[in-house]
Parts: structure tokens; sequence; C-alpha cells
């Protein structure tokens, strides 16, 4: 297989797996008509999600271990939440064939306000959990209180990328490079 041949299917195969979430009509600027479905709005959250816990959870244990204090494992899960968050959107947009420079852009404006929404709840969560802030690894409760702020901030945050995406913002805006 060609180059050429190679990047357009591999495009393609990127566009193909999530194709109700991709799917626009040309003539609602870049919109779908009635905005966007419940299920791509999830299907977008998700994808936020994945990153977003990979990084927390990576940045908890790694503050746990070094026995960092509270807020400083805190802004190490933040940071890294996203970083990866972004990561998955950067990935497939280069993988597309977006340069790397337009490719950062794409992330950061389909991403950013997804991972703020969700960071703040999640966190917002933990801090709210009585003794969920001084849990160790090996407690219930510091899985329970992440697991559980993860959830709720998949159900506080669909509804965001639902009224994003159905205005062409978003992860809307990564579908244009499909």
């Amino acid at each position: 297989m060609d180059h050429a041949a190679h990047h357009t299917s591999a495009a393609h195969d990127h566009a193909a797996h999530d194709h109700a979430v991709h799917e626009t009509d040309a003539d609602q600027g870049g919109r779908r008509p009635g905005g966007a479905t419940w299920g791509a709005a999830a299907k977008a959250t998700l994808h936020c999600l994945t990153g977003c816990a990979i990084g927390e959870i990576l940045g908890m244990v790694i503050g746990t271990a070094l026995m960092w204090g509270n807020v400083a494992t805190m802004v190490l899960a933040i940071a890294l939440a996203f970083v990866f968050g972004y990561s998955f959107t950067l990935f497939a947009v280069r993988k597309a064939g977006l340069a790397f420079k337009a490719a950062v852009k794409v992330a950061l404006a389909a991403d950013t306000v997804s991972i703020v929404v969700m960071e703040l709840v999640d966190n917002g969560i933990i801090a709210l959990v009585p003794g969920a802030m001084d849990a160790h690894l090996s407690d219930t409760l510091f899985w329970s209180s992440l697991l559980g702020g993860f959830v709720i901030a998949f159900l506080l945050t669909t509804p965001v990328n639902k009224w994003m995406i159905g205005r062409g913002k978003g992860h809307a805006v990564v579908h244009a490079y499909h």
C-alpha cells in the first residue's frame, strides 16, 4: 500500500470507529441538524474522561507514593489529566494527517472546556467527601471517592459537550479533520 493510500485509510479508519459523532451537515455550519445527539456527547465525554482518569489516577499514585501533600498531589493529578486528555485528541488528529502545531490548536479547542468542567467537578467531589483527601491508595474511600467523582463528572460534563458539539464547538472541531 502506498503512503497516500495508507494515510487515507488510516484517516478513514479513525473516522469510521465513531461515525455517529463525526456525522455533520455542511449546510448547518458543521452542526448536526437539531444539534448533537446524546450518544455523540456521551462518546466525546467518555473520550475526555478516559484521558483525564489516566492522568488523574497517575498523578494521585505518584503524589501519594512520594508522600507529597494534598495540594501538590492534586496539582500534579490535574496537570496530568490535561496532558493525557489533550494527548488522546492530539494523537487522533495527527494520525489523520494534521501538522503538529495545527493538531495542538485543535486539541486545545476540542478539549479545554470539557477537561476544565470534568476536573472541577471530580476534584470538587473528592474535596467534599470527608476524609477522601487524606485517604491512602489502599483505602476503599480513596478509590470510591475518585471513581464516584468520575461518574458525577461524566454526568455533568455530557450536557456541556452536547451543547458545544451542537454549536460546532468542542469535539465538533475534531470532526472537521476526518
